[in-house]
């Protein structure tokens, strides 16, 4: 029998703590824990249009869901009795040292998300030791990016337009503002069928209509913060009116090919690497050109929807073109257990698109800060709770790729 008795009045008031209520930005990012989190603040604090554009993909969006569910079908095998007591996250990728194993992806129209946009995301990466990447459909520009991020690393991302001569002056001012790495893109050739945005009447500017108006009665402070802040445009092209699909009709060249991609790779002083590439022969191929590096992307399920999944790619493309290659992977990273199981099966790095801009919504500058903490907080623990202490360390065996489509032969 458990012998029982009056509580102590005392010991009660000892276990009674009242915290001071934290209030504001910083107590409501502090309290996101994941990704996941950040992204439940970001739709709260967005209107539904230019939520719906980060958050979307295109047609059933089924690329997106299969790339998420990718990551979630791994397994880990652990080392027991291999202490990693102090975890080093940092590695070497295109000539430089980033402190983590991923960057910040190329995103288009950003300041739409929130209005510090690009600025947030290349001074947040420049605090943390890693790449920011400037999309050609960004909304600062190129010098204001090296502004923000002086002492960082800098890379570009390129599509090749119609008009040939604005692409080259990107890739001009982008070298001489001392960017190291330009991302030539192949995978929008033509824009996909992202429906979110044409059910959300979504278009660059913001049309004030019922809907949109309507929606944004419970977010005025998104409204203050546009309509008291330098005019969304393109930083990088003058086209700004329209939908998505009419300004990349307008603005990208279905005609691109290897010769767009020779003519660049001579023009660029600094590393290149093709984003965008989805099957084997293709990554071999471009290595055996002599490119520097591959990103594996579907483009986030943003263009062709039942893309091939580049996390599930990783290994075929990696066994064929060597381990030495510079093999990269983006598309549905939300937590630092992708990252890496990426890095174990052969990638040199990754890129975050979706993950940033969710913390940029819930936060500008502070939260891009908060998403770079959950995910290196994630990667470290991950690799500890491994046995591993350096990025060198994480080899295939510590993953296995569970699925559930399996193709039919």
């Amino acid at each position: 029998m458990v012998q029982r008795q009056l509580p102590n009045p005392a010991d009660v008031l000892e276990y009674l703590k009242i915290r001071k209520p934290e209030l504001g930005k910083s107590a409501r990012l502090k309290k996101a824990l994941t990704v996941y989190d950040l992204r439940r603040i970001a739709q709260r604090r967005t209107p539904a249009a230019a939520f719906d554009y980060t958050d979307g993909a295109a047609d059933q969006e089924l690329s997106l869901q299969r790339a998420r569910q990718a990551f979630e079908d791994i397994e880990f095998h652990p080392d027991i009795l291999r202490p990693a007591e102090h975890v080093d996250t940092t590695t070497e990728i295109l000539g430089g040292t980033s402190a983590l194993p991923f960057g910040i992806a190329p995103t288009g129209f950003t300041r739409l998300m929130q209005t510090e946009g690009e600025t947030a995301g290349a001074g947040a990466a420049g605090a943390a030791g890693i790449p920011f990447t400037l999309s050609t459909l960004g909304t600062t520009s190129i010098e204001d990016v090296k502004k923000a991020n002086p002492a960082g690393r800098n890379w570009f991302q390129l599509y090749v337009l119609r008009d040939r001569e604005v692409s080259y002056g990107l890739v001009q001012r982008a070298a001489e503002a001392g960017f190291d790495t330009l991302q030539f893109t192949v995978d929008t050739p033509i824009a996909g069928n992202r429906m979110r945005d044409s059910r959300n009447g979504f278009s660059i500017p913001p049309a004030l209509t019922v809907k949109t108006i309507l929606d944004a009665m419970p977010r005025p402070w998104w409204w203050y913060d546009f309509l008291t802040t330098p005019k969304l445009e393109f930083a990088s092209l003058t086209s700004t009116g329209g939908t998505v699909g009419e300004l990349i009709g307008q603005a990208m060249d279905p005609t691109i090919s290897f010769d767009d991609l020779a003519t660049i790779r001579d023009m660029w002083p600094g590393k290149i690497v093709v984003k965008g590439v989805q099957n084997v022969p293709d990554a071999v191929k471009l290595i055996d050109m002599g490119v520097d590096g591959l990103v594996l992307s579907n483009h986030g399920g943003r263009q062709l929807d039942r893309a091939p999944i580049p996390f599930r790619l990783l290994p075929q493309v990696v066994k064929e073109v060597g381990s030495d290659a510079t093999v990269m992977v983006d598309t549905g990273i939300m937590n630092g257990q992708d990252i890496v199981a990426s890095i174990a099966l052969g990638a040199k790095f990754t890129l975050v698109g979706r993950a940033y801009l969710y913390g940029l919504m819930a936060g500008g500058r502070e939260g891009v800060d908060r998403m770079i903490q959950i995910l290196s907080s994630e990667i470290r623990r991950t690799m500890a709770l491994l046995g591993v202490s350096s990025i060198e360390e994480l080899e295939a065996r510590h993953v296995t790729q569970l699925t559930r489509l399996v193709p039919v032969r």
